[in-house]
């Protein structure tokens, strides 16, 4: 994988790819996952919000940009913060929603940055989507790369569902939200903050159900 290409972001079809989820789309995932549809709002709850928007603007997903991530990842792959920073210093600010109109964009605008230095750190340190899953774990959500990872993310909001569908069923989380195991769903999914999380999913499944 190459550095410093062009963000996978700015490559998507703004007009004829983006797309808001359906009733028919949560059912349809749902009923191939076994499970209710209720249960993956519940999550959808949680990470987007009740509103469930998966992007800030057509072609530009919901995501949180983590600097420290970032840091790790570019000296995993043998790149020095220090001539990063150089390069291109957005990425290692602090983030600027009066320069860039909102949290949103104030996100992308880091992750331009850091695309430039490095795309595929800057792809690792990221959570994407209306269902805030790590670049880190794109071989779970079955893609190829990192990059087919931030392109389908920017695709649709049936596409982040789709990539959530295979990412809890290659993580073993699928089981608990069958059996509406909340804790040990969201132990898996959050980790440090799962009791909360748990008492979350369970309000949120009640509404929707």
């Amino acid at each position: 994988l190459a550095n410093n290409t062009n963000s996978t972001i700015e490559a998507v079809d703004k007009d004829t790819r983006y797309t808001a989820l359906s009733e028919d789309d949560y059912k349809r995932v749902a009923n191939e996952l076994g499970i209710e549809i209720a249960v993956i709002k519940a999550v959808s709850d949680i990470e987007a919000g009740k509103n469930h928007q998966g992007f800030v603007s057509p072609g530009m997903p919901t995501l949180n940009f983590s600097r420290n991530m970032f840091n790790s990842n570019l000296r995993r792959r043998g790149i020095t913060v220090s001539s990063s920073v150089r390069r291109s210093s957005e990425a290692f600010k602090a983030l600027n929603r009066k320069k860039y109109g909102s949290y949103g964009k104030a996100q992308h605008a880091r992750l331009k940055s850091a695309m430039e230095i490095d795309s595929v750190s800057a792809i690792l340190s990221c959570y994407w989507g209306m269902f805030q899953i790590g670049g880190f774990n794109w071989k779970k959500c079955g893609c190829s790369s990192p990059q087919e990872f931030a392109e389908k993310m920017s695709e649709s909001e049936l596409m982040q569902l789709e990539l959530f569908a295979h990412f809890i069923t290659n993580n073993g989380m699928l089981k608990h939200l069958k059996n509406k195991n909340w804790y040990g769903f969201a132990r898996l999914y959050n980790g440090r903050y799962a009791k909360r999380y748990a008492a979350r999913m369970a309000t949120a499944y009640k509404r929707y159900k």
